[in-house]
């Protein structure tokens, strides 16, 4: 195996470490209660564990699935479909969680350009499709005969017209670099007490402040889809209260599992990749020995490598017998 570089924090799993934290996972072959799975990860695969599922449990909903492309995840495949069949998937599994949600709980789905269009018409069905964010992923390499894709779309759904939403949660921490003042010498719509000037913002549905993990982040993992927790972040806080539960059907390497447990939140994962569960199981390990969250500090999100602190984060390593 070649030598990872002196600063790639990249997570991996040892072999003692993958065989205890098999352990830690849940297996479903009848109907459970909420008590069976919460905070727990469910390696199974999803429409096995769904119609054992108890109702109406769930506040928030994060869903981030395979997009219409042929990709592989660890040796399992997914490959792309016409959208009428990629549209039959979703209706397929999307019908099947609608009953897990609270009649005031909020969802929000995970595509990319080519994806949403297919997408759309199946959460316009279920849900009341609310906005279409849209944040800038910029890593990637650029194309010969077409533009860069350097975006994707999440989906802000709710089950009805009653739903929570926390603005003030999710104000963005923009540099001032234009300071008016008022007539009397204060400052306007801004923060004077500290060495910068900086202005808390109203949240748009347009996110260029999110950075993808990367080799050098300690949260990054080998999952080749993974989402940033700073991007996870803003959906728990926007959506959800402290205590609240949420689902994540495609849990991936763990990230919304991992926020969840930063912020308060509880959480319920099904992923069917035993690796990435125990992925999913090591950084929730490490979230409670440091559960600091990149680009989000005192209550508010900055801008894109605009805190220091940020940047110098310590890493920190997992404690035996995890």
């Amino acid at each position: 195996m070649k030598a990872k570089a002196p600063n790639n924090r990249t997570l991996e799993l040892t072999a003692d470490e993958r065989s205890s934290l098999l352990q830690r996972l849940v297996n479903l072959n009848s109907p459970c209660a909420l008590a069976d799975i919460l905070n727990k990860t469910i390696c199974q695969d999803m429409f096995e564990v769904l119609p054992y599922l108890p109702l109406k449990w769930v506040d928030l909903l994060i869903v981030d699935p395979p997009y219409n492309l042929t990709k592989a995840f660890n040796g399992k495949r997914f490959n792309h479909r016409d959208n009428n069949h990629y549209a039959t998937w979703l209706d397929s599994w999307i019908t099947q969680l609608k009953p897990l949600l609270k009649p005031q709980a909020s969802a929000y789905f995970c595509a990319d350009w080519a994806t949403s269009t297919a997408m759309y018409p199946v959460l316009e069905k279920h849900f009341i499709v609310r906005n279409r964010i849209t944040w800038e992923r910029e890593k990637g390499r650029g194309a010969q005969a077409n533009w860069k894709n350097a975006s994707e779309d999440i989906w802000f759904c709710t089950v009805s017209d009653d739903y929570y939403f926390d603005v003030n949660a999710v104000k963005l921490k923009r540099q001032v670099m234009a300071p008016y003042k008022t007539a009397a010498g204060q400052p306007k719509d801004w923060d004077d007490s500290g060495a910068e000037k900086y202005r808390l913002t109203h949240p748009s549905n347009l996110w260029t402040d999110i950075t993808v993990p990367f080799w050098s982040m300690p949260e990054n993992t080998d999952h080749p889809t993974q989402k940033p927790e700073k991007l996870v972040t803003k959906l728990l806080l926007a959506s959800s209260k402290p205590g609240a539960v949420v689902l994540d059907p495609f849990l991936g390497s763990g990230t919304t599992a991992v926020v969840a447990h930063k912020l308060g939140r509880q959480y319920v994962g099904i992923e069917q990749d035993p690796d990435y569960c125990c992925l999913a199981e090591k950084r929730l390990a490490l979230a409670a020995l440091d559960p600091t969250i990149q680009g989000y500090a005192d209550g508010v999100f900055w801008e894109r490598n605009t805190l220091a602190a940020q940047r110098s984060r310590p890493k920190k390593s997992l404690s035996s017998g995890a």
